[in-house]
């Protein structure tokens, strides 16, 4: 009896021993899990508050109730294009001019001598939150194998000379090739990523017919037809149209004679009706022609012009007016607004129209080149009247414009790993 008696009371005391010792580690393995959860959720926020997004992985939100209206809101989620430029002298363009040889003499402001560099140094914040900086590396892991078009006017070429030398800088000039020859065509692509951003001038996005003839040159601009490089377009994965400056330039700059729609010559139409008629045909193409599985297609409202008083001439700071509205025609605005929302394809409205109208102080002004020749050692006494306030200075705001692509790219879920569209 004594034996079982001590086996008994040993049994008990290994048994209270095992029951502390599982209470001790439960609580263990709460504490571990709820420090590891901890740290989790620490990274989590620290990813989504940052201003660099150094891998395509990295998004931001999308809501559920997605809906993208014709001011680049998406609801229920900020808007990028609403904002204001802040000073940031601390922080320095995305890229040298330097660093990027093919940049053309238009936009090459501080290699054509243009003296103080404070408007390289403005920074557009947007209100309710924060854009992402624009990532090279990062954006060219996204086009991996992809094709992006921007089709347009010389504006449109400026963005696409800032696109290119944002991309050229961000990996060696050996891994790449430029072609910047034609006055029509203009591609970069970088080797090891198999992908290509190209440059197609188009002004009108329809075709502007010139025949030349002895007796009779004529400029026939055909609003039923849309531009032979159209044949191009097709097939890429991210496409960026703009039009609208050619349009209204007047008297002897005017670009055709004549209009031609349905087989039949107008000599005379308003424009605002030819207009229309030619964004139709480019819509029409776009509806019927791309592949939106693949392709997303964006639309650059109006880069606007610092003619008019103030004009741009010797201007070093931004306009902080903002009531200020830089004069353009409203009713071409309109249209494209029009015709964009009565699409069949999904077309992303890259509205910077509003953001650019401050930036008085970063057209390259008299310190551009025309001809190979500088204006500022040809027109001395008539600065204000030959300075260049269409074109932006590169590095500069069409920067900007580019981020805001990119950081649209982010919204929207385009990357190869997150979106069903593989962009």
């Amino acid at each position: 009896m004594e034996v079982y008696s001590t086996i008994n009371e040993r049994w008990r005391l290994c048994t209270l021993a095992c029951f502390i010792g599982c209470i001790i580690l439960i609580c263990s393995l709460n504490y571990n899990t709820s420090k590891n959860v901890s740290v989790l959720q620490s990274m989590a926020i620290s990813v989504t508050s940052s201003h660099e997004f150094s891998s395509p992985n990295v998004q931001l939100s999308q809501p559920s109730n997605y809906n993208e209206n014709m001011n680049g809101t998406i609801k229920g989620e900020c808007n990028i294009f609403d904002g204001k430029w802040v000073y940031s002298p601390q922080s320095s363009p995305p890229y040298s001019g330097l660093q990027c040889p093919f940049l053309s003499d238009q936009v090459s402001c501080k290699r054509n001598g243009r003296p103080g560099f404070e408007y390289e140094n403005w920074s557009w914040e947007a209100k309710e939150c924060d854009i992402p900086r624009l990532n090279g590396r990062d954006m060219l892991e996204r086009l991996r194998g992809k094709r992006v078009i921007i089709v347009g006017d010389s504006l449109n070429r400026n963005q696409w000379e800032s696109l290119a030398c944002l991309l050229y800088s961000a990996v060696p000039p050996s891994r790449t090739r430029v072609n910047v020859k034609s006055a029509v065509y203009k591609v970069f692509r970088a080797k090891d990523y198999k992908c290509s951003v190209e440059f197609y001038w188009s002004p009108f996005l329809v075709q502007l017919e010139v025949n030349y003839n002895k007796a009779n040159d004529s400029r026939i601009l055909r609003l039923d037809t849309l531009s032979t490089s159209s044949r191009k377009w097709k097939g890429a994965d991210i496409m960026v149209f703009n039009t609208g400056h050619w349009w209204v330039h007047p008297g002897k700059i005017k670009a055709w004679d004549l209009f031609q729609h349905n087989g039949k010559l107008f000599e005379e139409m308003e424009i605002e009706l030819a207009f229309e008629m030619a964004m139709k045909t480019w819509a029409h193409w776009v509806d019927t022609e791309v592949d939106t599985s693949k392709s997303r297609v964006f639309f650059r409202s109006i880069s606007p012009e610092h003619k008019e008083k103030p004009t741009c001439y010797n201007r070093t700071q931004p306009i902080m007016d903002e009531s200020y509205v830089a004069i353009f025609p409203e009713s071409i605005i309109e249209i494209v607004k029009r015709t964009i929302g009565g699409m069949r394809t999904p077309v992303r409205y890259l509205n910077i129209t509003k953001l650019s109208q401050y930036r008085a102080d970063a057209h390259p002004s008299i310190y551009a080149r025309k001809r190979g020749k500088l204006l500022i050692t040809n027109q001395k006494k008539q600065q204000e009247y030959y300075s260049d306030c269409s074109h932006w200075c590169l590095p500069g705001v069409p920067d900007t414009w580019n981020r805001l692509l990119y950081a649209s790219m982010v919204l929207h879920n385009l990357s190869n790993s997150t979106s069903h569209i593989d962009l």
